[in-house]
């Protein structure tokens, strides 16, 4: 078995002291435990509670030296886990924009997939910041990913992806046992919707769902939802961090997903068929 585990946040925007409660957490979660070991960061880990125009301006002073990618890389290497990071914002210079990328680290250190966000948040929500134009120096993606890691294979989302549950389809097509969704869920719209769509993509996939939130009031006056949680193939949550910053950790058992899917073999009888995006 595979341990795997979410780390829940409240991120400043400030890189250094994020990559430090980032580390305390990781420093903790990795003491008593000698297994292949899986770590989801929330959506945003190094960056979030400022203006996005200044995580454009982040994306673009770091885009020489790679420093956000470099750091998160140190960190998957000297606590030798498997680091799944949430998002960080990379440049794209030819659009003046930067993606909202997951980046994935095995426990070397190397950088082994990234996935920039497809669905980008342009919503009205009926709190402190009420419009929500993600889009605007945020350019979306184009491919489904996934990731073998320890035998695994890894669905990479992010956030309001959770909202299409097509994406999350097409990472199962992909084979898919877990799926992450790396978020920084509003405090509304995860009292009202956070946990329902989890469990429903769980079940809709027969999947693990691996869930690492943002928690609390940001530096922007922005609320984010927590319940950082980790639900198995069946839809019964294994473990759940409701506010607050800190962890939880489960096993990651393939013999349970086998059985939900032997069971229950939804693929096989699914009458529709979807293109993969770019066949990525």
């Amino acid at each position: 078995m595979v341990n795997i585990s979410a780390i829940q946040l409240t991120t400043a925007p400030d890189v250094v002291t994020n990559l430090t409660v980032i580390e305390q957490q990781l420093s903790t979660l990795t003491a008593n435990t000698n297994q292949q070991h899986i770590v989801v960061l929330p959506e945003c880990c190094l960056y979030f509670g400022g203006k996005d125009s200044q995580q454009l301006a982040l994306a673009a002073q770091t885009c020489h030296d790679d420093a956000l990618r470099v750091a998160l890389a140190a960190l998957a290497k000297k606590y030798e886990v498997c680091l799944i990071a949430g998002s960080v914002p990379l440049y794209q210079a030819k659009e003046d924009k930067f993606t909202n990328s997951c980046c994935v680290f095995n426990a070397a250190g190397h950088e082994v997939a990234q996935y920039d966000k497809l669905h980008l948040f342009d919503v009205e929500v009926q709190d402190s910041e009420r419009h929500y134009v993600e889009s605007k120096y945020t350019l979306a993606g184009d491919k489904v990913v996934t990731v073998d890691i320890a035998g695994i294979t890894v669905g990479l989302t992010i956030c309001y992806d959770l909202r299409f549950p097509e994406l999350f389809r097409q990472l199962r097509n992909k084979g898919a046992q877990v799926i992450t969704v790396p978020s920084a869920f509003t405090k509304v719209t995860g009292e009202a919707h956070w946990h329902a769509l989890l469990r429903a993509r769980a079940i809709e996939n027969q999947v693990y769902i691996v869930a690492a939130g943002q928690y609390g009031t940001h530096n922007n006056g922005r609320e984010t939802y927590g319940h950082s949680i980790i639900i198995d193939p069946w839809g019964e949550i294994i473990e759940q961090f409701p506010e607050g910053i800190g962890h939880i950790m489960a096993q990651i058992d393939t013999s349970k997903i086998t059985q939900v899917r032997k069971a229950i073999p939804v693929q096989t009888h699914n009458k529709f068929t979807t293109k993969l995006i770019n066949h990525e």
